[in-house]
C-alpha cells in the first residue's frame, strides 16, 4: 500500500472552512457544509463549550437544538416520554413540517403501536431466521471480492458497496434481482446526491418511486404470498387488525433505505480508513484484532448517519438547559462516535478498541432493527479483504456525499493486490464451485 496515496484528498482543497471556533458560522442545514469541510473542530467545541447549542432559525426555517454529547444523545434516545418521533426523526422532516410516515412507518411512530411493529420485524431480522441469509451474504461478499481483485483496479463503493447490503435486504423483501440497480439508485436519490444542481424536488420523486413500486409488490404478495418479508407484513397484524396496504409500504421503503445506507456507507469508509492506516489493515490481516471488535470500530468511525431528531413532547430540561414543549432536538451521532468523555482517543482508529460504546444504529426503544444484519454484512467484506488480498490502495478522488444525513463517499477508485495463497484455498475448499 502506498499512505500517501491513500490519504490524498479527502476534502476538497479549494474549499474554505466557517471559522469552527464559532458554532454560529456553521449551518448544519446545508449538505455543502458536510461536503467541502473538516468539522471535528467544530464538534470538539461544541463538545466542550456548547453541548447544548441552539441552531438559529433563519427566514427560511426554524431554528433547533443540537446535541454533540454522547451522554446527552443516549438519554435522549431513551427518553420516549418528553421526546417523540412522530414529527420527523431527521432534519428534512422535522424542518417540514412532519413525516407521512409517522404512526404506520416503524422509525416514526412511537408507543405500544411501535413495540408492535418492531417485534414483527424482529421475528423477521433475528439471529435465527438469518443464519442461512448470512451464507448468502458470505458468497455474494467473496464472489465480488474475487472479481475484483481479478481486474486489479474497481471503485469500491459502485462495484462491491453498493451491490452487498441492497442484494441482501432487496432478497429478504422479496425485490425481483433485476430490479436491485433500480432501487439502489432511486436510494441514493432519494437521501443524498453528489450533483450540487440536484434539489429536494427530485429527492421527492425518487422516494415516491420507491413507495410505489413496493404498493405494487404489496399487491402481489396479498394475491400470492411467498417465504419473504412483504408477505409476512402484508399478512400480520397489529392489535388484531392487519397492517394496511400503506403501513406494509412504508415499512418497506424504511428498511429498503436503512438496510442499504447503513452497512454501504461503512464498507467503502472502512476500506476508505484501512488504506489511509496500513498499521490497522496489518493487524486485520495478521488475525490481531477480533472481528467483532474491528466491525465496531468501522462503525464507530464511519458514523454513516450523521444525525436523528426528535420533538419534545413538554417542557424538559436537557443537561441543565431548558427545553420548550415543540423544541425540535437533533443528536448528532458522529459527534457522540468522537467524544473524549467516552472513547480513549478517539481521533485514532483503532480495530482492537475495547470497549467501543459507538452508536451508529442508534440506542434506546428506536434501535436499528437490521443491525445484527448490517454487522453480518461488514464482518464478512472485512473477512474477505483479509483472505484474498494482501492490501490496496486508493486510486483517484473519493468524493464525499453532499448530505446533512448520511456520512460517507460516493466514489472509491482502489487497487487490489492478491493474496494468492487465500485464493488458491478457496478454490481448493470450494472444489472449484462458485
Amino acid at each position: 500500500m502506498t499512505p500517501t496515496t491513500a490519504t490524498a484528498d479527502a476534502h476538497d482543497p479549494a474549499s474554505t472552512t466557517p471559522d469552527a471556533t464559532d458554532p454560529d458560522t456553521i449551518d448544519l442545514t446545508d449538505p455543502d457544509t458536510f461536503a467541502g469541510h473538516d468539522l471535528d473542530e467544530f464538534w470538539r467545541t461544541l463538545r466542550d463549550t456548547r453541548p447544548v447549542h441552539w441552531n438559529r432559525a433563519t427566514s427560511q426555517r426554524r431554528g433547533f437544538w443540537v446535541l454533540s454529547r454522547h451522554a446527552d444523545i443516549m438519554a435522549v434516545h431513551r427518553d420516549d416520554e418528553n421526546f417523540t418521533s412522530e414529527r420527523g426523526n431527521v432534519l428534512v422532516t422535522l424542518l417540514g413540517g412532519g413525516d407521512a410516515g409517522a404512526g404506520k412507518m416503524l422509525a416514526v411512530t412511537d408507543g405500544p403501536r411501535h413495540e408492535q411493529l418492531r417485534k414483527i420485524l424482529l421475528r423477521a431480522l433475528g439471529p435465527r431466521v438469518l443464519r442461512p441469509v448470512a451464507d448468502a451474504v458470505r458468497a455474494n461478499t467473496r464472489q465480488l471480492i474475487r472479481e475484483a481483485v481479478a481486474r486489479g483496479d474497481c471503485d469500491f463503493a459502485l462495484d462491491i458497496a453498493s451491490r452487498i447490503p441492497m442484494n441482501t435486504i432487496a432478497s429478504l423483501l422479496g425485490v425481483p434481482e433485476s430490479d436491485h440497480d433500480f432501487l439502489l439508485a432511486l436510494n441514493k436519490t432519494a437521501l443524498s446526491s453528489d450533483d450540487e444542481d440536484a434539489d429536494e424536488e427530485e429527492s421527492a420523486m425518487a422516494r415516491n418511486e420507491i413507495l410505489l413500486y413496493f404498493h405494487d409488490l404489496v399487491e402481489e404478495r396479498r394475491k400470492a404470498p411467498g417465504e419473504d418479508l412483504i408477505s409476512t407484513l402484508a399478512h400480520s397484524t397489529v392489535d388484531g387488525v392487519r397492517l394496511t396496504d400503506e403501513d406494509v409500504v412504508l415499512n418497506c421503503y424504511s428498511l429498503i433505505i436503512g438496510g442499504d445506507e447503513t452497512s454501504r456507507l461503512t464498507m467503502i469508509d472502512s476500506v476508505h480508513a484501512l488504506a489511509a492506516h496500513p498499521d490497522q489493515w496489518w493487524r486485520l490481516k495478521n488475525g490481531e484484532v477480533a472481528i467483532e471488535a474491528a466491525v465496531d470500530e468501522v462503525l464507530r468511525w464511519a458514523s454513516p448517519s450523521l444525525h436523528f431528531g426528535r420533538t419534545a413532547v413538554r417542557d424538559t430540561e436537557i443537561n441543565g438547559v431548558a427545553i420548550r414543549r415543540n423544541d425540535m432536538v437533533t443528536l448528532w451521532h458522529y459527534s457522540a462516535n468522537r467524544d473524549e468523555r467516552v472513547f480513549d482517543r478517539p481521533e485514532v482508529f483503532d480495530l482492537g478498541r475495547t470497549p467501543n460504546k459507538q452508536i451508529s444504529f442508534g440506542y434506546g426503544p428506536h434501535f436499528c432493527v437490521g443491525a445484527y444484519l448490517a454487522k453480518i454484512e461488514i464482518a464478512e467484506l472485512l473477512l474477505t479483504l483479509r483472505e484474498f488480498t494482501t492490501g490496496f490502495e486508493r486510486t483517484g478522488h473519493a468524493p464525499r456525499l453532499r448530505s446533512n444525513l448520511l456520512n460517507g463517499f460516493s466514489s472509491l477508485p482502489v487497487r487490489f493486490f492478491p493474496d494468492h495463497a487465500g485464493l488458491a484455498h478457496d478454490d481448493e475448499t470450494s472444489g472449484g464451485q462458485r
